[in-house]
């Protein structure tokens, strides 16, 4: 009898050549990461420590309650910076003396007039017309009195006081209606107390009673305004009541 035919079960797992070189790749690798994780640290740490020298620490601030915190930053947008040109202006220059002819020069012996010298120039006196030499002087000085205009402003010390006041004539249309009103009179008062004008200030409202006070105006008597010592004229003003006797 011949021998009887087997077949091999048996086989190797996996490649042989894999499993020869399975140690050896596995120890190449773990060493190429730990070194490209070495370089990678040690990169990092040359990068932060590259001028350190030149940086400041800021001093650490400690913000313990919300009050600490400020107000938060404006949302507003501020308006753009214009630039303004400043003007050239040139420096002033510093002459050089230049020499001028003696007839140029400036006489050094002038003599100036002393204050007692001062003093004796005075006007002449024109009272001694013989002294004049024979001139013709004419004295033209207005002794009149100036009366300012009703709106113009005149400074006085002394405002005029009125030191006798002639009571207005009370129309009969506005007694009987039952009208009463408070007049403001501006009056012109001249150097002697005297009324040479008047006029309404503030009506009342009423023209009978604004004509009754100003008519009643001119009777009326002042002490005249003062000015540097000496009566002037000027506008006063004063008010008139009406009233009905209850």
């Amino acid at each position: 009898m011949g021998k009887p035919f087997t077949t091999s079960l048996y086989s190797p797992y996996g490649a042989f050549e894999l499993k020869s070189k399975y140690q050896r790749n596995f120890l190449l690798g773990t060493l190429a990461t730990v070194s490209f994780v070495v370089l990678i640290l040690a990169v990092s740490w040359l990068i932060s420590n590259l001028g350190r020298d030149d940086v400041v620490e800021a001093p650490v601030v400690v913000i313990r309650t919300i009050a600490e915190l400020g107000p938060p930053p404006t949302i507003a947008k501020k308006p753009p910076q214009v630039t303004v040109n400043q003007p050239n202006i040139v420096a002033p220059k510093v002459g050089i003396p230049k020499p001028v002819a003696d007839d140029e020069v400036i006489d050094d012996d002038v003599q100036l007039a002393t204050r007692d010298e001062l003093a004796q120039i005075v006007a002449p006196d024109v009272r001694d017309i013989s002294s004049m030499g024979g001139e013709d002087i004419k004295i033209d000085i207005q002794d009149e009195d100036y009366l300012p205009d009703v709106k113009e402003f005149v400074p006085v010390e002394i405002l005029p006081e009125m030191i006798y006041e002639q009571k207005p004539e009370y129309p009969r249309l506005a007694e009987q209606a039952g009208i009463e009103g408070l007049v403001w009179v501006r009056a012109l008062v001249n150097k002697e107390g005297k009324v040479l004008d008047a006029v309404v200030e503030k009506s009342s409202g009423t023209a009978s009673l604004d004509d009754a006070a100003v008519k009643a105006a001119y009777k009326n008597r002042f002490k005249p305004g003062i000015q540097n010592g000496r009566p002037i004229a000027c506008w006063v003003t004063y008010k008139v009541e009406f009233t009905l006797g209850r």
